[in-house]
């Protein structure tokens, strides 16, 4: 068993160096090729100030006088001895960038991942035990409504209704405006937390609930559950009781493997409510030529991801008795 478990997490690290190269080289790859001119993007209209010998003094400073191959091996060193670059619109290393925004971004992912996958299996289970009623039908409408829905659009209403028409809650910013970081009290952050969270959460609960219903359906037509029902259990019994194990290893798998959805859709919720997390930090390094912020940002999302899927199927091997008698077998 040990052995499997050490096997297993040898192979996760190979297959994450693996990918982190290959996510790496396209990245810079296809930020070479940009369109966008670093030193234009990050000057913006200050370029028509800028003299062709500064122009040249800041891109020999940046590196974009070399080829973009050699630039890329320079950059692959650094990365490898745990060194992201320095970011020029923040003036700070990479990590450092790195380390304020997803501590923003964390709470704000966390809540809206609990929230989304907790109702979005209770609705699912709800409806499937239900088939076809009108519980069942209002879920469905809901859940194929907000699949279909953008992320940003959900903000901009929600920001609409509650901040400008209601004024419930903050306009924008994770923090009152005027204020700093460190004089924020726990109950600002909480409220300026509120309307970012529960819209990500409202577009994130479609995929689990219609998911968990579709599973739940098949176990409510079992031969355990019509036994279970033959004996005078009611649905919503059988449901909860019985069908519920089955119903959430699947939900689970796919909560965590929901992470690289989540993380996208953070960066939308992140630039409607000027939250100052990684993804408003991401749409910044696009837009003003941040190619050492951007990079950084792409290698560490990629890892989140790949961490979150190693999670998974981690649970997964815990939670399904057959995978925990395969791997003691072994």
């Amino acid at each position: 068993m040990t052995k499997r478990i050490l096997q297993f997490f040898v192979k996760k690290a190979v297959h994450l160096v693996l990918l982190l190269i290959a996510v790496a080289t396209l990245s810079y790859t296809l930020v070479s090729y940009s369109p966008i001119d670093p030193i234009d993007a990050y000057l913006g209209p200050s370029i028509l100030k800028i003299s062709p010998e500064q122009r040249e003094v800041i891109a020999q400073r940046w590196g974009l006088d070399q080829p973009p191959i050699k630039r890329f091996s320079k950059w692959a060193k650094q990365v490898a001895k745990g060194n992201l670059g320095k970011s020029t619109i923040f003036n700070e290393p990479v990590i450092t960038v790195l380390k304020k925004r997803f501590v923003t971004s964390f709470w704000l992912m966390f809540v809206a991942w609990l929230l989304s996958g907790g109702l979005g299996f209770i609705l699912g289970v709800l409806a499937g035990a239900f088939e076809d009623s009108t519980l069942d039908k209002s879920i469905r409408l809901y859940a194929y409504t907000m699949a279909s829905t953008p992320t940003f659009w959900v903000g901009i209403v929600l920001l609409t209704v509650f901040s400008v028409q209601l004024g419930w809650t903050p306009v924008c910013c994770a923090w009152p405006v005027g204020s700093s970081e460190m004089e924020a009290t726990f109950f600002q952050r909480i409220h300026h937390l509120i309307l970012p969270a529960i819209t990500l959460s409202l577009v994130g609960i479609a995929q689990i609930t219609l998911h968990t219903r579709e599973k739940t359906i098949e176990a409510m037509h079992s031969d355990y559950a019509l036994f279970a029902r033959a004996q005078g259990e009611k649905d919503l019994g059988i449901a909860f009781r019985h069908a519920l194990r089955n119903v959430a290893i699947p939900a689970v798998t796919l909560q965590f493997a929901s992470l690289g959805e989540l993380f996208g859709g953070a960066v939308l919720a992140e630039q409607v409510f000027s939250y100052p997390g990684l993804g408003r930090a991401t749409v910044e390094a696009g837009y003003r030529g941040d190619v050492p912020l951007l990079l950084g940002i792409v290698l560490f999302s990629a890892t989140f991801v790949f961490i979150g899927n190693t999670v998974a199927d981690l649970i997964y091997m815990i939670v399904d008795p057959r995978m925990r008698k395969k791997w003691s077998a072994a």
